[in-house]
């Protein structure tokens, strides 16, 4: 029979998973308090949250959920960083930590309804950020406006110039005369 305590904990984890895009699963054995409270913030700042479950209680938040496929990772120690905003961000930021803090496992994750075991997540953490990426496509499409800009412009400028030679060259005939 659970204790309240247990269903409680339970129903707060499932709020925390509802409509998250990035759930990673981490083994934190080995890091210090001071380490854990570094890699918290450093999450805050990509608007994720890094909290230490229970397997037994996450298995039951996540049984018929999307997160369902995540249960067989739920052994050891685990941290589970949750967000529902740039999973790139949160990769880039956990893959960042793990280089100065090895003692920080990652298990496996899920971002948006996919699977994703270390390799995937490192893969992930490796493609430009949205901002990059958004910029990258206004430099692609820039590129080519400016150049038809600069095309209809042409017969315009080109134009002028015939005209002002056309104005000079009667001109010298005029003063020639």
């Amino acid at each position: 029979m659970p204790t309240q305590e247990k269903v409680e904990a339970v129903e707060e984890l499932k709020g925390q998973l509802a409509g998250v895009k990035t759930v990673v699963l981490t083994e934190y054995r080995g890091l210090t308090v001071a380490q854990l409270s570094e890699l918290r913030r450093q999450l805050r700042q990509v608007s994720a949250q890094y909290t230490v479950v229970k397997n037994r209680l996450a298995r039951i938040a996540v049984r018929s959920t999307e997160l369902e496929a995540l249960g067989p990772h739920l052994k050891g120690p685990t941290g589970m960083v949750v967000s529902a905003e740039d999973p790139v961000a949160v990769a880039k930021t956990l893959q960042t930590f793990v280089r100065t803090n090895q003692a920080l496992a990652i298990k496996a994750g899920m971002v948006d309804g996919r699977v994703l075991d270390t390799n995937g997540l490192k893969a992930l953490a490796d493609l430009p950020s949205k901002d990059a990426l958004r910029a990258q496509i206004v430099g692609l499409v820039q590129g080519p406006l400016a150049q038809l800009v600069g095309l209809l412009q042409a017969p315009p400028r080109e134009l002028a110039y015939i005209l002002a030679e056309r104005g000079r060259a009667a001109a010298a005939e005029a003063t020639a005369d």
